[in-house]
């Protein structure tokens, strides 16, 4: 019965989905019209210079447009956020580059190069950017800095990933479960402190920290409302599953209800970079990794120094010896829920400034990647999800020097293929547990 209830629920939230759009409209040059998009004029002796080539990248988007006869471009984009704007320089007239000297407010060139800059939105979702061409020296990156700022970026993105991967290996090495609501954890957290910072307008460290106490509740909420009374039931991990499936979808479009459909940013989101040689960060890249590392360390003690984590560990061994043993699973298994639902609401307050901005699916678009540290470190290990989630990031952010950054995600994949077929047990995974 309660099988047939978990297959129900996941099928009503499945039939609750929004119907798809219709068609989009889509410019002459193939862009897809949005509410928000870069444009403005490229002129050279006050003259517009035509068939310039012009390229946005961001986020996972990518797009690309060339001037008309009066000079004139537009490159839409998805959402309101900080994007990288690149002038193809080959289709410039000889001896001519952008002047640095004449960009919009709001534009930051990248250093070491004359063709690329970091541009945002202002309060409205368009932006007017003029460029204005003059005599000069091209500059370009070399291949050792872009791999350098890629490493940084992949530890950055690993070490934020690490944070809900690890969450998500307790509740597997506890439960055997593969919890896809976890996902929706993780855009929890972001949530929480949008909600508290934003709608209340309330200082930022109230937002952290109602978000860190409110992924504690919803883990032992989930645990206490819905996991623990199936456990007790015996349902198989399969059903397990689908009720996971159908929660991930109901919390999903509840985010939706909630927010909307659009993407809000946090205070301070998208501060301009500090530059430390190739490298480029903003004091959020370097609290962000800080901060990981800080819970990172704070888990590998809980889980090595104390009885509860010794106990975790016990149980994801041999859950039955466990109990044997005179250690209460039910209760172990509670702490490890609200663990998870901490570390998840950590990772979803981090992933909110990478991206960034809060967005109703935020978590879903990691969820791929969490399963992939998680299988390719072993599976039901904490440290072995940690070790697959720095591989993981930078093997995503290090693959676009190389492959179109729309295919990146694509590049975690095709490592954990690669591992696999060599340890099939993962990393730091055991082979008896694969059987």
């Amino acid at each position: 019965m309660v099988a047939f209830l978990g297959i129900l629920m996941a099928l009503t939230a499945f039939l609750f989905i929004p119907p798809s759009p219709a068609a989009a409209e889509t410019t002459d040059d193939g862009q897809e019209v949005t509410e928000f998009y870069f444009a403005g004029v490229v002129t050279f002796d006050d003259q517009p210079v035509e068939g310039v080539v012009m390229s946005i990248d961001g986020k996972g988007f990518k797009g690309e447009t060339e001037t008309d006869a009066d000079g004139k471009w537009r490159l839409y984009v998805p959402d309101k956020a900080t994007y990288t704007l690149t002038v193809d320089e080959e289709s410039l007239p000889d001896g001519v580059i952008v002047d640095a000297s004449q960009l919009p407010p709001g534009t930051q060139p990248i250093a070491g190069t004359t063709a690329s800059f970091e541009v945002e939105f202002g309060l409205t979702g368009t932006k007017i950017m003029n460029l204005f061409l003059g005599e000069g020296e091209r500059m370009t990156v070399s291949f050792i800095d872009q791999l350098l700022s890629r490493l940084v970026g992949g530890i950055n993105f690993g070490l934020l990933l690490a944070l809900a991967s690890m969450g998500a290996a307790l509740i597997y090495g506890t439960t055997r479960l593969s919890n896809f609501a976890h996902a929706e954890m993780v855009t929890w957290g972001g949530l929480v402190a949008l909600v508290v910072t934003s709608f209340w307008h309330l200082p930022l460290w109230l937002g952290i920290a109602a978000a860190v106490i409110g992924g504690g509740l919803l883990g032992w909420g989930l645990d206490a409302g819905i996991w623990r009374p199936l456990r007790r039931r015996g349902l198989g991990v399969v059903q397990l599953m689908i009720v996971s499936i159908g929660l991930s979808l109901a919390l999903r479009y509840t985010f939706q209800y909630i927010i909307g459909g659009g993407t809000r940013q946090l205070p301070g989101a998208s501060p301009t970079p500090i530059q430390f040689g190739p490298i480029s960060l903003s004091y959020i890249d370097i609290i962000a990794m800080s901060v990981s590392i800080v819970v990172i360390v704070a888990v590998a003690f809980f889980l090595t120094r104390t009885r509860i984590g010794k106990a975790t560990r016990a149980i994801s061994d041999n859950p039955q010896l466990a109990a044997a043993s005179g250690i209460d699973v039910d209760r172990v298994v509670r702490y490890v829920w609200i663990l998870s639902g901490v570390l998840a609401a950590i990772s979803g307050i981090l992933w909110a400034y990478f991206r960034p901005g809060v967005k109703w699916d935020m978590g879903m678009q990691m969820l791929l990647l969490i399963f992939a540290a998680i299988t390719l470190g072993g599976l039901g290990t904490a440290f072995g999800a940690l070790l697959g989630s720095l591989i993981v990031g930078i093997a995503v952010e290090v693959s676009t020097l190389w492959i179109p950054s729309d295919l990146k995600y694509a590049s975690a994949l095709v490592v954990l293929i690669v591992i696999l077929l060599v340890r099939p047990q993962g990393l730091l995974g055991r082979r008896e547990r694969l059987g």
